[in-house]
């Protein structure tokens, strides 16, 4: 911008220079015309004179058209200039704001090139995980279906002890009521013995006075009921022996 305002103010400057020159030609002509008085006669010279001077009228007029006509287009260039110049501005402001913006969203595609590192080792850490898990779960499910088959196979024991104790039961009461009938009879058999010892006494005593007393027919008579007394001793020891 600076060298458009110095190339327009160059330019004007020369223009300036040229009617400048253009002029004192034009007066050394005129000088030149009047002092020269065996060329023309005085009547055209003052004609030439009125007419160059009517140029040069003309050329000053045209000089200071020229002269505002460039001082405006100067002005407007320098007023362009200084919009040029304030729209460079707000474009490096901009382009300021652009690197700041451009050197934030490298630095967050740094952070997030970091944070897709990071996602991508957990992905692969839960893949491991993943898979570690369902190679546990298969063990599960087998440790489940040996459980499962362990409690089938606890109920059907205790279905099975459920039964024992039930046939244990019923043995139990099968065999209190064999005790009972046991001390029942056992009652019974005592009863017996006591009449056996009784009657055995009574025997012994018998015995005793037929050894005692002399042989008679009504000993020799009496030699059966000894052999029933002996028979009812051993069957009272027979009783005493179950009992």
């Amino acid at each position: 911008m600076a060298a458009a305002s110095k190339s327009s103010q160059k330019a004007k400057n020369a223009v300036i220079a040229l009617l400048l020159l253009w002029s004192i030609i034009s007066l050394i002509v005129i000088v030149v015309w009047a002092t020269s008085p065996d060329l023309k006669s005085s009547a055209q010279c003052r004609a030439e004179l009125r007419e160059v001077t009517e140029k040069l009228e003309g050329s000053k007029v045209l000089y200071h058209k020229d002269k505002v006509a460039l001082e405006e287009q100067v002005e407007a260039e320098r007023e362009e200039t200084n919009r040029q110049r304030a729209e460079i501005l707000l474009l490096l402001g901009r382009l300021n704001t652009t690197n700041i913006t451009l050197e934030e969203c490298h630095q967050e595609n740094l952070v997030l090139t970091g944070n897709i590192s990071v996602l991508q080792e957990n992905i692969e850490q839960l893949r491991q995980t993943e898979a570690n898990l369902t190679a546990q779960l298969g063990l599960k499910e087998d440790l489940i279906e040996a459980l499962q088959q362990n409690v089938t196979q606890t109920v059907h024991e205790t279905t099975s002890c459920f039964s024992l104790k039930d046939a244990a039961e019923s043995q139990m009461l099968a065999a209190q009521s064999q005790t009972k009938a046991c001390e029942s009879k056992q009652q019974y058999l005592n009863k017996q013995l006591q009449k056996c010892k009784e009657g055995e006494s009574e025997a012994r005593q018998h015995s005793q006075q037929q050894d005692a007393a002399p042989v008679t027919p009504t000993a020799v008579g009496a030699a059966p009921l000894s052999g029933l007394a002996s028979l009812t001793l051993i069957i009272c020891s027979a009783l005493h022996l179950i009992t």
